[in-house]
């Protein structure tokens, strides 16, 4: 299975501003081509003064735009005449990284005094924006200020700078967005298959308490469920959602996040939001059972051997697929995690859960190797089979079966 590319024949601007972060967009620019996008690279003057040119020619293999008349030496690139429209009409969408606030100040205002800014002032298309700055240059009012109104009034799209140590030696907000971050917003806005639709999914294992220390859980590690969450976006659903069981995987950039710890609250958080969504896809490893009691002070090991009486967990599920079925929304992906007969134990479940696609896996390597092998089911008799792929190929796969409904319908 080939490696997912979600901005496969995207056209995608770069604009790098002059900030010791400038460093960090070469990375991006790697990024960007490697999901598929055409990049070519706008600098501002300021910005060659921390990287050559030379660098994003060679990634790119294209001049870089520099200045509105041509060259004027001492930058080490082309720097040659290259038309603004020409620049704003190749570009699906721009992406300026870093963004300094010289930069936010001028596009608030509308002005087009260099080659970047005039480019960002003939672009229709989308544009995502990554500011990095002083703490105290991000804290202004007049940033903040500016940044509010290409938000608001511009329509672009802002990943938030991070908080941490700063080149200047400050501690606060101000650090570039994890590329990672940026590379999903600029995917989340790209023009794709479940544009408008709601998407919600569970990831992560639950945890049933046994005192206030001990808990039952499982070893599931919410890779799948996060990077299910991650190909939405790249598809461009409007809301996803993530219920999220404790474990250290993180949800994308973009998504909604509810954090829960226990089947029960998970069963509370679904059934929630299973009414307004177009998708509901239950990746999570959900406990099929929990202490009937908890003890509400830690066991002790000197009380010696304790016998710990389970009870069933809500079927989540198979619950949401009774009153579910009939309904082609929302669209109820399931996951069957067993260690032998595969395929009869995801036939037997995408029946008797009532759900429309069931992906099955083998637990020995589903739970915490970074591959996998999968069939997904669907029911009207579709089988696909993976091989051994990525979770994200995965991930990517599941979510194009069920665009493929929406298609269809």
């Amino acid at each position: 299975m080939t490696k997912p590319q979600p901005l496969r024949d995207t056209k995608i601007l770069l604009g790098v501003t002059g900030g010791i972060a400038v460093y960090k967009s070469a990375e991006l620019c790697r990024m960007l081509q490697r999901a598929g996008a055409q990049v070519r690279v706008v600098m501002s003057e300021a910005a060659c003064r921390f990287v050559t040119p030379l660098t994003f020619e060679t990634l790119t293999g294209h001049p870089v735009g520099i200045h509105m008349f041509g060259d004027t030496g001492g930058t080490g690139g082309t720097g040659g005449v290259i038309s603004h429209i020409e620049l704003a009409k190749f570009a699906d969408i721009l992406v300026v990284a870093p963004a300094t606030a010289d930069y936010m100040a001028r596009c608030a205002q509308g002005r087009a005094n260099d080659l970047l800014a005039a480019v960002t002032l003939a672009h229709e298309g989308p544009i995502i924006f990554a500011p990095a700055m002083n703490t105290g240059m991000w804290r202004n009012f007049a940033t903040e200020r500016n940044v509010s109104d290409l938000v608001e009034n511009h329509g672009w799209h802002m990943v938030p700078p991070g908080e941490g140590h700063l080149a200047c030696g400050d501690q606060g907000p101000g650090r570039l967005a994890e590329l990672g971050d940026i590379l999903d917003a600029v995917c989340a806005v790209r023009r794709p298959k479940l544009m408008g639709k709601k998407v919600v999914i569970t990831a992560g294992p639950t945890a049933e308490d046994i005192d206030p220390v001990r808990s039952i859980t499982n070893r599931s590690s919410g890779i799948m469920g996060c990077e299910l969450a991650r190909m939405a976006l790249y598809h461009a659903a409007l809301e996803v959602t993530v219920i999220l069981g404790p474990c250290p995987a993180e949800p994308p950039w973009g998504s909604r996040v509810i954090p829960i710890r226990s089947a029960r609250e998970m069963q509370v958080a679904v059934n929630a939001e299973a009414e307004t969504a177009d998708v509901v896809i239950m990746a999570a490893a959900v406990s099929d059972w929990r202490p009937a009691t908890i003890s509400p002070e830690k066991l002790k090991r000197a009380d010696g051997t304790i016998s710990l009486p389970l009870v069933p967990n809500p079927d989540i599920l198979g619950e949401l697929g009774a009153r579910m079925a009939g309904r082609d929304r929302p669209i109820l992906v399931g996951f069957a995690l067993e260690t032998d007969n595969l395929l009869d134990s995801a036939q037997d479940k995408l029946k008797r859960k009532q759900v429309h696609i069931m992906v099955g896996n083998m637990a020995r390597d589903a739970l915490e190797s970074a591959t996998t092998e999968a069939v997904i089911l669907e029911d009207n008799g579709a089988v696909w089979e993976s091989g051994r792929v990525t979770k994200t190929e995965l991930a990517d796969a599941i979510i194009d079966r069920i665009s493929r409904r929406f298609a269809q319908s």
